[in-house]
């Protein structure tokens, strides 16, 4: 005995067609085409934070240097700094910061991104003992309009 065949379907047949998969599929992606820019520059941005605030920490470090020696730069050896590269933590490193120039009384901090990641064209960031901020924004190596702050 065979199975009974199941009564069939009146109106149209349940499921999607081919055209309203491919408007699906066009729709996510123009989202996915506006979003993932959006992303990438927030991102950018998050870690050019995360260098500020490094800069930030290692000029409390330079002043409490200052307080202790009555000079930016004691006798004995280099300076090292606590702080190399940002962020501190995790294994992907976006920017080298270092100690560009100390006399007894003045200093310069930057944070310089490193080559061959997502913050490479991003510019140098600089800070000194008088609290002033300088960000290379084109990346050129000099202070133009608009780039002597953060």
């Amino acid at each position: 005995m065979s199975a009974p065949v199941p009564p069939r379907i009146l109106g149209r047949a349940k499921g999607f067609t081919l055209i309203e998969v491919m408007i699906a599929v066009v729709v996510i992606g123009l989202l996915a085409a506006v979003a993932y820019p959006s992303y990438q520059d927030a991102i950018r941005k998050s870690r050019r934070a995360d260098a500020k605030a490094a800069l930030s920490e290692l000029t409390q470090f330079m002043e409490r240097i200052y307080t202790e020696n009555n000079t930016y730069k004691p006798d004995g050896p280099d300076l090292e700094l606590p702080i190399t590269q940002t962020p501190k933590d995790g294994t992907g490193k976006y920017y080298d910061l270092s100690l560009t120039a100390s006399s007894a009384t003045t200093f310069t901090l930057q944070a310089a991104p490193i080559s061959g990641t997502s913050q490479a064209n991003d510019g140098l960031l600089q800070i000194d003992n008088t609290g002033a901020r300088w960000w290379d924004k084109n990346n050129n190596g000099a202070k133009d309009s608009g780039e002597n702050s953060w």
